[in-house]
């Protein structure tokens, strides 16, 4: 059964997709899907921010080199694009349009099997829960930026 709830969550357009030119891209598949705008803004990521939201994988080690300076490399490399969405069930279904997280693994049709390359540079992030989409947004942004009732 279809979430029917209004929910709101955050979504990372990254590096690689505003290098790319594909933000217009990927905020018209969202958008196509009826789900609407609570707020946007282009943003230079920096260290303690990426600390505080990839707390979760700080220490993380793979083939024997520490994920994070990469990853910290990778996402302070060129503005993002902060967005925050609104609608039914729009967590779950934002991240089935994304499609999994590495890119490689990911069909075409989503957005990550579509214009991803691995699972850092996969276009895009989005909250995978409400409780995390509360706490990103409020990361992103102050309470005056986002606004309801607007289509």
């Amino acid at each position: 059964m279809p979430n029917t709830q209004e929910e709101t969550t955050l979504i990372l357009l990254k590096p690689d997709c505003v290098r790319k030119n594909l933000s217009g891209t990927i905020l018209k598949r969202f958008l196509s899907e009826g789900f609407r705008l609570r707020g946007i803004k282009m943003i230079q990521l920096d260290e303690p921010v990426l600390r505080e939201h990839y707390a979760h994988i700080l220490d993380l080690v793979i083939n024997g080199e520490p994920l994070f300076p990469k990853l910290l490399d990778f996402m302070t490399s060129s503005p993002v694009i902060a967005i925050a969405l609104k609608g039914p069930g729009v967590i779950v279904r934002v991240r089935e349009l994304l499609g999994p997280t590495n890119s490689q693994k990911a069909q075409k049709g989503t957005i990550r099997g579509d214009f991803g390359t691995d699972s850092m540079m996969n276009i895009c992030h989005a909250s995978d829960s409400r409780e995390s989409a509360a706490v990103e947004l409020a990361r992103f942004f102050r309470e005056e930026e986002l606004f309801d009732g607007l289509n």
